[in-house]
């Protein structure tokens, strides 16, 4: 029995050596995968020279869109437009109930005509009186009184006829007429309301010129300047750009959004870009030096999720360290702006997946050289 306890012992170490020896061995393996270098691709760090573009948002609007009103007081007898109409210049748009005017044209027509009729009766009764005097058969202050009867009539003609055609103009006022050519864009009053003089009434938009009205924050402000060339896209047709020119900044900020509005004039786009569209407005920046690295060399890890970080090499121990960096402006040749960085220093730019802190790696030969100042718009890709 005892021998039989002995041999199971035996067995049992010598199974447990066996396991052992299995172990240290995966561990020697492993140890050596990790320690063969990983063939990656680099990109040297240089200074890049860019043409950043900011995009804002903006809305279509008519350059010259009027709020149009009656002149007089009175009550809307028609208004035969609706939002949205096409109307022309001198087109009826909405009339005001004349009878009072047209009744107080007739009293002043009347009153006219019989201040006309006094007016000639004492100008023939001044010259009688004047051949009297010639022959001193009256005397001088008996004409001076028929000659101011004349006068008086002749100036309350002239006070009636002034008259007249004021009351004639307040009667052509009864009826509002588009003073140009364009679109109804929005209607005050209806039929049978009782306007004031000057109450908004309709108002007109001209659509032969337009502009895009988008607001800019107080720290970009000094990169828009009057008659700068900008990009406008339309959110109905992303693809197609149109010209635009920048007509106006505002001079003072927003008291609540301190933002400034800045107008844009379409140069081109006018049929397609339709009024309370949504656009966007792309202003370009002038060209400056950044740090730029591919796309493809920025990533996330499991423990930092939002830190976007690049693979530094250690060029004279061949390892990598993990560097956190901010990304800044995409680039056209899929690189975008980076800060974090230094010129000269040289970082992973494809292969970095499966990559380790301090893990060795197999750089390229030859090495790329620092290149400065080179334009992002001719920039090769990283080899």
């Amino acid at each position: 029995m005892a021998k039989r306890n002995k041999f199971c012992l035996f067995k049992l170490l010598a199974s447990l050596f066996l396991f052992i020896s299995l172990l240290a061995g995966c561990s020697r393996q492993d140890q050596k995968v990790k320690l063969t270098p990983r063939p990656v691709k680099v990109f040297r760090v240089g200074n890049t020279r860019a043409e950043s573009v900011t995009p804002y948002a903006g809305e279509v609007r008519a350059r010259f869109e009027t709020t149009l009103s009656f002149r007089v007081t009175g009550k809307i007898l028609a208004r035969p437009v609706e939002v949205g109409d096409r109307v022309l210049k001198g087109q009826l748009l909405a009339s005001l109930d004349n009878s009072d005017f047209q009744l107080a044209v007739q009293t002043l027509k009347a009153q006219l005509k019989s201040a006309v009729a006094d007016r000639d009766f004492t100008k023939d009764d001044l010259t009688r009186y004047r051949e009297l005097l010639d022959q001193k058969v009256i005397s001088h202050p008996d004409f001076d009184r028929h000659q101011t009867a004349y006068t008086n009539a002749q100036e309350r003609v002239a006070a009636l006829e002034a008259q007249l055609k004021q009351t004639t103009n307040q009667l052509h006022y009864t009826e509002l007429s588009a003073d140009r050519e364009g679109v109804i864009t929005a209607l005050e009053v209806e039929k049978g309301q009782v306007v004031a003089a000057g109450q908004p009434v309709v108002k007109l938009a001209q659509l032969d010129e337009k502009e895009i009205h988008f607001d800019i924050p107080e720290q970009r402000i000094t990169a828009v300047k009057n008659h700068q060339i900008a990009a406008i896209s339309l959110w109905s047709d992303d693809e197609h750009r149109f010209k635009a020119e920048i007509r106006e900044i505002g001079a003072s900020a927003d008291p609540a959004s301190r933002t400034y509005r800045v107008k844009a004039k379409l140069l081109e786009g006018q049929e397609d870009a339709h009024l309370g569209m949504t656009a966007t407005v792309w202003i370009a920046s002038d060209k400056t030096e950044l740090i730029a690295v591919p796309l493809a060399a920025v990533f996330t890890s499991q423990a930092q999720l939002k830190q976007q970080q690049v693979w530094l090499i250690d060029e004279a121990a061949g390892t990598v360290k993990a560097v956190p960096v901010q990304l800044g402006t995409a680039l056209p040749g899929e690189l975008v702006s980076i800060e974090g960085l230094q010129t000269g220093q040289l970082i992973v730019s494809a292969g970095g997946q499966r990559l380790k802190e301090g893990q060795t790696v197999r750089l390229p030969e030859p090495l790329p050289r620092i290149s400065k100042n080179q334009d992002v718009a001719n920039l090769d890709k990283p080899s």
